[in-house]
């Protein structure tokens, strides 16, 4: 059980996702960064998809209430474990009673920039899966811990641990993996680049307008959340005005509403939109958008199906990568690094 003594300003929880209901008008949700969760996952011996926290901004607090083993991913807020810092990418046991204090924007301005963390614990967040899948529909309410955001005094359960004792003893004083999200948020403090493929509707817009989409900065405004990342630079304007039907949508979709300014939809968007989609941001860089800080600048790279495919293999390749380390019982000194 993990008692919340402080849930920050955002936490809740999300697995990978819940998928297939869009007929319904239900998105996916999940894990903004899939990447995160699942190194987490498999850092304590859980299944990819088990349930964990997503933590915004940090500012949070967390007691464990039985022995057990807990891993980070995404920034780490300077977290510290009964006051020792503990580290993303890394496997830790966790004694009963111990606390988890996670800082907030002073800890991000420190040099930790990116804004989400991701807490995953040996057996998952144990509650009642709806429609297949644990995570919170925040804005639907229903699915995580009663449909909503966590709130201090709220106790969550576990389920039992999937490793078993041997397991337990490799991993007894931490378990490390190389951190692809890791080497990434180092650049966090510039520009962050996001490849791109034009959308279907991309020749609707003014030969000028495409070539800014690709050339110019923008910039990730506060108005941001787990619905959509909304951008502000260089006006795109459309050939000429008149109404859409509306089309199917998935996260990374580029939509351009009136104003001209472009939205980067997320896991929690509608499943359907009247905007014209401009573009889509390839499947293996959205853990950047996940992490990328409100007011930090993104450059929009064009690109084509067959550099998303290779880079969606090379995410995989890397977690594979991953998973033979840890079955070894650490990750292999001197393995090169597929990122």
């Amino acid at each position: 059980m993990i008692l919340v003594l402080k849930p920050g300003m955002l936490a809740s929880v999300q697995d990978l996702g819940r998928h297939g209901h869009r007929e319904r008008g239900i998105c996916p949700g999940g894990a903004l960064d899939a990447l995160g969760l699942t190194l987490a996952n498999r850092l304590v011996g859980n299944a990819d998809g088990a349930a964990g926290l997503e933590l915004t901004l940090g500012a949070c607090e967390f007691r464990f209430e039985a022995d057990t083993r807990i891993a980070l991913a995404g920034d780490d807020f300077d977290a510290r474990l009964n006051g020792l810092p503990l580290r993303p990418g890394w496997s830790t046991p966790v004694a009963a009673g111990q606390r988890l204090v996670l800082g907030g924007a002073n800890a991000a301005a420190a040099g930790k920039k990116g804004v989400r963390s991701w807490l995953a614990v040996a057996g998952g967040i144990d509650v009642a899966p709806v429609l297949g899948s644990r995570s919170t529909d925040l804005k639907a309410g229903f699915g995580g811990h009663q449909g909503r955001a966590l709130k201090k005094g709220d106790r969550l359960p576990l389920g039992p641990s999937p490793l078993d004792a041997a397991q337990r003893a490799r991993r007894a004083f931490g378990v490390r993996t190389p951190a692809w999200t890791l080497e990434g948020q180092a650049d966090l403090g510039d520009a962050i680049a996001l490849r791109v493929m034009p959308g279907p509707e991309c020749e609707l817009f003014t030969a000028t307008s495409v070539a800014a989409l690709w050339r110019e900065p923008w910039r990730l405004t506060p108005q941001s959340n787990r619905m959509g990342s909304r951008l502000d630079g260089p006006v795109l304007a459309r050939r000429r005005a008149g109404d859409m039907l509306s089309s199917g949508v998935v996260p990374g979709t580029v939509q351009v509403p009136p104003s001209g300014q472009p939205i980067i939809l997320m896991g929690d968007a509608q499943t359907t939109g009247g905007y014209p989609r401009i573009g889509v941001v390839i499947r293996a860089d959205l853990w950047k958008l996940a992490q990328a800080p409100l007011g930090g600048t993104l450059r929009l790279v064009q690109t084509d199906a067959a550099e998303a495919t290779q880079a969606w293999a090379a995410q995989q390749r890397y977690l594979a990568q991953v998973a033979q380390g840890l079955a070894a019982g650490g990750w292999p000194a001197g393995r090169p690094h597929p990122g």
